[in-house]
């Protein structure tokens, strides 16, 4: 069952045409990492999944067991973490629970100290943000969005403000997360990851998805010459 349908989806900037005639099917429970060159429409296509960018043409279904797709059932991890400065770890996990999910102060503690145990943070639970390191931070931001049970959860190039020291605290968390059944599409240049957990690699350049396929065809085989150049530019790094 697909739980995302883009269907003929349009995004233009202005003159500029983000998103081409984009039709892909995301089915319940898969993993999904989209990669591509810079500018190639990647955290674009994923921002159109909870709305943070309109569409121009096309249909994008998500969810559609729901009527409307319910609050928090959509999580998104992004680059820069977006935590907020002035609250705790723990503040920033339970804010949104008991606003938007109505949940108890006591539920939703419980809530984000189970999740700050899994990504292995739990002991920053009193701390603010400037006082973790930016591993640290994406792992409380990865919490932060599970706090909410989402069904699909978005990343967005999850660890590329990151240094490489820290990149695998987050990822390793990240692979983990695959074995939990919950839908993921993945922004990345990892593409160890990819191999790793993904059950699709999508391919973008210009706006247009030019190749989906498993990691074993995309990293062995690729169809497409674009996709070969860019590995090759990728892993030669």
């Amino acid at each position: 069952m697909s739980v995302i349908e883009f269907t003929n989806v349009d995004k233009w900037y202005g003159k500029f045409h983000a998103l081409k005639q984009i039709n892909l099917s995301v089915m319940k429970g898969e993993i999904v990492v989209v990669c591509g060159p810079s500018g190639s429409g990647k955290s674009t296509l994923i921002r159109t999944v909870n709305g943070l960018e309109s569409i121009s043409n096309g249909e994008i279904s998500v969810l559609p067991d729901y009527s409307t797709p319910p609050a928090g059932k959509v999580g998104m991890v992004f680059q820069h973490f977006n935590l907020f400065p002035h609250l705790t770890v723990l503040d920033n996990l339970t804010l949104a629970p008991i606003r938007t999910l109505k949940l108890s102060k006591q539920k939703a503690k419980e809530r984000a100290l189970h999740f700050l145990e899994r990504v292995n943070i739990v002991e920053q639970a009193s701390k603010y943000p400037v006082q973790l390191s930016g591993g640290q931070q994406q792992r409380v931001a990865i919490a932060r969005s599970l706090c909410m049970q989402p069904e699909i959860l978005l990343f967005d190039e999850p660890t590329s403000a990151l240094d490489p020291e820290t990149i695998h605290e987050v990822l390793d968390v990240m692979v983990d997360l695959a074995k939990d059944g919950i839908t993921m599409m993945c922004v990345t240049h990892e593409m160890g990851f990819a191999r790793k957990v993904a059950d699709r690699v999508i391919f973008m350049d210009h706006g247009e998805i030019l190749e989906v396929a498993t990691p074993e065809q995309i990293f062995s085989h690729p169809k497409h010459a674009r996709t070969q150049q860019f590995l090759d530019q990728i892993l030669s790094h």
